[in-house]
């Protein structure tokens, strides 16, 4: 491909005006993910060639790649502009998703419905749009028509599973998050909602385990870790959470992790590694999500009775500092969707398959009791999310392509 890259870049050194040879090198560089050099090529040509909507589409993808996105969509409009196709529209929608233009979105992707009404894509994506614009029903509809028409749709089936578990459809909500799972056994959010379910319905073995396959497939799940340690903690096996805590911190020193660590060690009274762990979650505030004035206001309590040679009992029951927790819904960043991977053809219906962080987090908001403990009870509300590194589809690997029928006046 290098060679063809030099090939191309020696006849245009010879004949500036060869265009021909300037969209195929352009579509070559976009492919190779050149993508400033593809937009100096494509420029240069739409200056001859303004009513050629397939330079205007791969325009559009040179900056969408760039993620220029305002750009991006200008560009996929002229090319609508000049011939309305169904994967300019499709383009368009994703880069409209991007803006966070929801009702445009949904526009552009019954677009392409008209044409091609057994879409899956389009479904699913209208499916986020309503979900982001926070119309429930809509959602569910459309992720339902999603997987009607692609069963392997995992994606869908995962927004439908939250759907159902915040509508209290817990067994739809299993039934949807082992679907996911059937088609990607290591899907590690699949397996951490499942234990959510699990353990807010009373059993907090099978939680567990569905907890030791979500850290197996992602070891950094901090949320995973944080539910772990409290069952652990409810049922005092603090040697197992130990060696789980210690190896996730061997990777990486967290303030989350270290700030668990310090609830094992005051539950089973080793005062000096506790004061220790408080003392290095402060250090790794930014890394830390508990509210740093609490463990704070732990550090300096245990730091003054240690000072005093005080007796610290060890906290037989996890009981001993059970509060009532307020859980909120943390809505973090909108459906962000990642650089595409894929390549695409000129004038030929092109998906983009990733999607990024769509996050409707529920964290917990701890409260303090006069011995500023906060609980490590109660129900755990997180949901997790597709996070912005990860692809919808990784099956598909098309090219850019040349359309030979496009002649630019060579």
């Amino acid at each position: 491909m290098e060679n063809d890259i030099k090939t191309l870049q020696k006849i245009l050194r010879d004949d500036p005006a060869n265009f021909q040879a300037r969209r195929e090198l352009a579509i070559m560089l976009l492919n190779n993910g050149f993508n400033e050099e593809a937009e100096g090529n494509l420029r240069y040509l739409v200056k001859y060639f303004p009513e050629d909507a397939d330079l205007y589409y791969n325009l559009g993808i040179v900056y969408e790649k760039l993620k220029m996105f305002d750009k991006s969509e200008e560009a996929y409009k002229k090319a609508i502009e000049i011939s309305p196709q169904e994967d300019f529209y499709y383009n368009l929608g994703d880069v409209l998703i991007e803006l966070k233009k929801w009702d445009e979105a949904i526009e552009a992707f019954n677009k392409v419905l008209e044409t091609d009404k057994e879409d899956s894509n389009s479904y699913f994506n209208i499916g986020i749009c309503y979900f982001n614009k926070g119309e429930k029903q809509l959602a569910t509809d459309n992720f339902q028509k999603a997987v009607s028409l692609n069963p392997n749709d995992m994606y869908a089936h995962f927004y439908l599973g939250y759907l159902y578990q915040e509508s209290g459809l817990t067994n739809f909500a299993i039934e949807s998050y082992k679907r996911v799972l059937e088609i990607s056994p290591d899907y590690s959010w699949a397996y951490y909602n499942l234990a959510s379910i699990t353990y807010n319905n009373g059993d907090e073995e099978g939680a567990k385990e569905y907890l030791k396959k979500t850290i197996e497939y992602n070891s950094t799940d901090i949320e995973a870790y944080k539910l772990y340690t409290r069952i652990c903690l409810r049922e005092g096996e603090t040697e197992e959470i130990l060696e789980l805590l210690h190896s996730a911190l061997d990777v990486e020193e967290n303030g989350d992790l270290l700030y668990c660590l310090a609830r094992v060690y005051k539950y089973i009274g080793d005062s000096d590694k506790y004061y220790e762990s408080l003392r290095s979650a402060i250090h790794n505030q930014y890394t830390l999500t508990f509210p740093l004035d609490i463990v704070k206001a732990e550090f300096e309590n245990i730091k003054e009775k240690l000072g005093k040679n005080e007796i610290i009992d060890p906290e037989k029951t996890i009981e001993e500092y059970d509060l009532k927790e307020d859980v909120e819904e943390d809505e973090g960043e909108t459906f962000e969707e990642e650089d595409d991977e894929d390549e695409y053809s000129d004038g030929e219906e092109s998906e983009e398959d990733e999607y990024g962080d769509n996050y409707l987090e529920e964290g917990e908001e701890y409260s303090e009791d006069d011995e500023y403990e906060e609980d490590f009870e109660g129900e755990e509300e997180y949901t997790e999310y597709p996070d912005e590194d990860e692809e919808r589809y990784s099956d598909e690997d098309n090219e850019y392509n040349e359309d030979d029928s496009a002649d630019d006046g060579e």
